[in-house]
């Protein structure tokens, strides 16, 4: 009888306010693999600057684990629940972790913006941390380029030079050029 490897999937937690740090160093001791994207973010005052990591998605961390231990996980300290689509916890590709991971490597002062998933021109990232990656275009204006995390919700906003960026298909709302 052949026994079936369950895959661990990631998972989106949705944690009480600003305790994403402290529910991620709980699963971590509890042994369970987990992931808070931290963004580099630099704080002025007036005596002295300081770079401080800080939550990029406030109230989330991710967890990569299996369907079965999602009751036990749901119990720990600080999590309130997971993220639901169609009434089952969301499920998070590993590309778009891994494509969080590479864009926070390569960028600091990350900021999101919440956006309704539309369709736009289709572009993939030919440079950078973000090769190979395909994503809907939001709007091109100078070095700017907004990608899309579908299955989060969320734009992702960096410099990337338009060099950087090859058009696949432009049937989409927007029709902006790369030239502008």
């Amino acid at each position: 009888m052949e026994t079936k490897l369950i895959e661990p999937k990631w998972y989106a937690l949705c944690t009480r306010p600003r305790r994403e740090k402290k529910v991620a160093e709980i699963l971590a001791r509890k042994k369970i693999e987990n992931y808070c994207p931290l963004n580099k973010v630099v704080h002025q005052w007036s005596d002295r600057k300081k770079v401080l990591l800080e939550p990029l998605f406030t109230s989330y961390v991710f967890v990569r684990t299996t369907e079965k231990l999602l009751p036990d996980i749901r119990k720990v300290n600080g999590i309130i629940n997971f993220v639901y689509w169609l009434s089952k916890p969301a499920i998070i590709r590993n590309e778009e972790i891994d494509c969080i991971k590479n864009f926070l490597n390569e960028h600091n002062n990350v900021h999101l913006e919440k956006t309704p998933i539309g369709i736009n021109d289709i572009v993939r990232v030919t440079k950078g941390a973000l090769m190979e990656y395909e994503g809907n275009v939001i709007a091109v204006k100078n070095k700017t380029v907004k990608i899309i995390l579908p299955s989060l919700g969320y734009m992702m906003i960096a410099e990337v030079e338009k060099t950087s960026v090859k058009l696949i298909s432009n049937e989409g709302l927007y029709q902006e050029s790369f030239t502008n």
